[in-house]
């Protein structure tokens, strides 16, 4: 059984030969520290990082030689958004929303171009999209080949619309304030996330991850029944979309999503990632998602793979797989990303531990 076949085995609920192994995210300086404890000789001065939010052709390779290097099973890339740098630490998208940028994570909007009702006429996302928005999953594809499963961040109309109005502090506002706005610019962000997936299936990408947070961890950002509201019917339509072009489809959220897994049930996404350990359990998860959707992730990048040592990691990826590997329907990975405070060797064992414990005989 080949890695793609591992892959969507477990995204139909079955059962591979081993549990398969993926990573939603990987930060640059990760995939940098990474490849220079695997291969040093293959890391160098034009490895650096740009803080642009969109990686380079150079860190691209590094990326595959890991992912060839430690087994990985899968891909995953996210859509180029147009990032352009404007000086003081700030860049700005296609899209118009504005962002100060880290080396320590993803671009944090601080404004955008949808302040009012007013501002929605005539605001179109789907014509601004370009082809070469995903070069860098062409890439990758290309590089690291068809035998293994590819899949594409296409983020959830949710975080699509809070980036849009400057921050979710804001989207939120009009939640309460100007529901007919939300509703609008619900509608702008599910039609663009649609064209991406179209273009997506028209590349030969595999799986479709939906990122974007919906719960804290005592419980959901918003009320179940504004999520049912203002978010599922929109989830709904991407999930269609997705299978209609044979493509699976995985939603990511941190948090404790319990008050509305029901719903993500409902909506039909194949799988959940990463089912956060601090307020999650993966057993319970588990049993209730059975036969229903698969379960993805699990494995603290918050505490133990930032400063746990290689014998705890491997020590929580054999606990963890024997909690949700049986019967199949499991892939691991982090429990969100592979952040710049995750050390690279405790990642490596991470993985190894996952291919040592992982089959299932």
């Amino acid at each position: 059984m080949n890695s793609k076949q591992r892959i969507l085995t477990a995204l139909n609920m079955g059962r591979p030969d081993r549990v398969p192994v993926c990573e939603l995210y990987l930060n640059e300086s990760s995939i940098v520290r990474i490849a220079r404890l695997l291969r040093p000789d293959q890391v160098g001065d034009r490895h650096v990082e740009e803080g642009v939010g969109e990686q380079t052709e150079a860190v691209l390779d590094l990326y595959c030689m890991i992912v060839a290097e430690l087994g990985l099973d899968a891909t995953c890339q996210g859509l180029s958004i147009g990032l352009e740098p404007v000086g003081g630490g700030r860049a700005r998208d296609r899209y118009g929303t504005l962002y100060n940028l880290s080396p320590h994570g993803e671009p944090m909007p601080v404004d955008g171009p949808i302040k009012e009702p007013s501002d929605l006429e005539g605001f179109d996302m789907v014509s601004k999209l370009r082809a070469s928005d995903l070069d860098g999953m062409r890439y990758v594809m290309e590089k690291a080949g068809p035998e293994k499963a590819h899949f594409l961040g296409v983020t959830d109309p949710f975080k699509v619309s809070w980036r849009r109005t400057g921050g979710m502090q804001n989207l939120l506002m009009h939640y309460v304030l100007n529901p007919a706005l939300v509703h609008r610019l619900g509608r702008i962000a599910t039609d663009f996330d649609i064209a991406v997936i179209e273009m997506a299936a028209g590349i030969g990408v595999d799986v479709i991850i939906v990122p974007g947070d919906l719960a804290g961890e005592r419980t959901t950002i918003i009320s179940p029944e504004h999520y049912r509201q203002y978010i599922k019917p929109y989830h709904a339509e991407l999930v269609e979309a997705a299978h209609r072009r044979g493509l699976k489809i995985v939603k990511h959220s941190d948090g404790n999503l319990w008050p509305i897994l029901h719903d993500l049930l409902e909506v039909g996404f194949d799988g959940l990632h990463p089912i956060q350990p601090q307020c999650m359990d993966i057993a319970e998860v588990k049993e209730y998602l059975a036969g229903r959707a698969c379960v993805v992730g699990n494995i603290d990048c918050r505490e133990l793979l930032v400063f746990g040592s290689r014998q705890e990691v491997e020590q929580s990826v054999k606990e963890t797989i024997e909690k949700a590997a049986p019967g199949g329907g499991y892939i691991l990975s982090s429990s969100n990303s592979i952040h710049p405070g995750c050390k690279p060797e405790n990642y490596v064992a991470m993985v190894r531990a996952a291919h040592r414990y992982g089959s299932y005989g």
